[in-house]
Formats: C-alpha cells, sequence, structure tokens
C-alpha cells in the first residue's frame, strides 16, 4: 500500500486526475471505477478540465458505479445513476452507453446483485477503483464486519451512515435503509484501487486502516491486501498517521516513471 499525503483536497484530485489521465492514453477505453459523495468531486472536476483542454481523450472510457440505493427511482436525483451522470459521465462528454451500474429498482434485488458482479467481469475487471472511506472505516456500503471475501450484495446501512449521507436529502427520514454494493471481495479485483480521504473528520478511520490490523471491523483496512492500492490523504486526514514522516520521505524519494 502507497499511502500519499497532500497539502489539501485540490491537490489530491490533481494527483488522481492524473493518474486516471495517465490510465486514458495507455489504455482509452478502461474501465473506471467511481465513488459518489463530495470527497471526489475534485478528483472529476480536475480530469473534466484536461479533457476540455485536450490534453486527454475519454471517449472510449468506460464508468461503472461502485454501489446504489435500494428502492430510488433511476431518476431521483440523489439515485447513484444519477449523481454519476451529472457529476463524471457529462462533464467527461460520454454517453449512457458508456456506464454501467446495479438496478436498485429491481424486483429481485438479489438477482441484480448477482447480474452487475458478472456484468463486471464480462466488460474485462475494472482498471481503476475509486474509493472514499466512511467515518467508520466502511468503503463503498461495506459496513464494519463485512466479509472481506463478500461480493455484490444487499445491505442494510448503520444509522451512522445515513446520518452522514443525510446532508443529501430534504430530510433524513428520506435516506434508504438498503443499498447494493460491491463487495469487498468484488472491489479487491481491481487492477488499482485509489482511496481519497479529506478532512479531519476522516483522520482516525484512515489510521485505522492503514496502520491497523487487517479485520472485518475496518472494512477499508482489506486495501492492505492488495498488491496496486494507493492511499491518497490531506494533512487533516493524516493527522493520526503514526509513519507520516516515512509516508512524506517514501513518495518523495519515488522515480517519476513509477506513477501513482
Amino acid at each position: 500500500m502507497e499511502v500519499v499525503i497532500v497539502p489539501d483536497a485540490m491537490a489530491g484530485g490533481e494527483l488522481i486526475a492524473e493518474a486516471l489521465a495517465a490510465l486514458l492514453r495507455r489504455t482509452p477505453d478502461a474501465l473506471l471505477g467511481v465513488a459518489t459523495g463530495s470527497t471526489p468531486l475534485p478528483v472529476y472536476e480536475a480530469l473534466a478540465a484536461r479533457v476540455r483542454a485536450g490534453s486527454v481523450d475519454a471517449s472510449r472510457a468506460r464508468i461503472c458505479q461502485l454501489d446504489e440505493y435500494v428502492g430510488l427511482p433511476a431518476g431521483h436525483p440523489e439515485s447513484y445513476r444519477s449523481v454519476v451522470l451529472r457529476e463524471v459521465v457529462e462533464p467527461l462528454g460520454l454517453d449512457a452507453d458508456s456506464f454501467m451500474g446495479p438496478d436498485g429498482t429491481a424486483e429481485d434485488v438479489q438477482a441484480a446483485c448477482v447480474a452487475y458482479d458478472a456484468a463486471l467481469r464480462a466488460a474485462g475487471g475494472v482498471d481503476l477503483q475509486l474509493l472514499g472511506i466512511g467515518t467508520d472505516g466502511h468503503i463503498g456500503f461495506n459496513e464494519p464486519c463485512s466479509s472481506l471475501a463478500s461480493r455484490t450484495r444487499i445491505k442494510t446501512l448503520t444509522r451512522q451512515t445515513r446520518e452522514d449521507n443525510a446532508r443529501f436529502f430534504d430530510s433524513p427520514e428520506e435516506v434508504p435503509h438498503h443499498v447494493i454494493t460491491q463487495g469487498i471481495g468484488t472491489i479487491l479485483e481491481a487492477r488499482h484501487l485509489v482511496l481519497l480521504a479529506t478532512g479531519a473528520g476522516k483522520a482516525d478511520a484512515v489510521a485505522r486502516a492503514v496502520e491497523g490490523p487487517l479485520t472485518a471491523l475496518v472494512p477499508a483496512s482489506a486495501l492492505q491486501l492488495h498488491p496496486h492500492a494507493t492511499v491518497v490523504v490531506d494533512e487533516a486526514a493524516a493527522a493520526k498517521l503514526t509513519l507520516a514522516d516515512y509516508f512524506r520521505a517514501t513518495y518523495a524519494a519515488k522515480p517519476h516513471w513509477q506513477g501513482l
């Protein structure tokens, strides 16, 4: 696992956007796994700026969702399908055919989960999966004590996660109780995992995920198992890392050709 400490959220966004741009230059039809929420917005904005400037061609890129609420209509503004289309697909100038995600409105949700796992495999797998981290250490919607081998499935959200997400809805009661999420086992199949965390509120979770034991109690600690996992944190989110100085030194000495 590589840990990169950046000055602020904008710097993190620029760093990851350049990694995505480099991937698209190597693999124009790369399958990019995206996360939702406020944390990754600087990444999407920086990547879209590169597309507009002509420094990268994203026209053949493919986008896939990490998770989706169960029961929200596909057109609901806070369904993750709507969010990804609004914040990623449209700014990159892609069309709906480039996008894939689980069906949170399916009558048979279990079958929809199996189908999405199969669709990811059929698409050749995810080239780079962008992740956030919850205050309790969750990734995707794999809440604490999720199986580290789990596949795409339905999950019940914790009270903390529903409270954290309530800011996107008119009232807390509108936040769904259930979601479809890629499982930890599914996430670990991506070729490159990039976790972005910003703000002091994520410092505990980051420290536990990076420096703590591998445990289902902190689902993000599963990144320790991945051969190519990158954790990008701003100074506030890095505040509780015991090895922060070491991480700064190793990144400063990293060969430019190695990339993110």
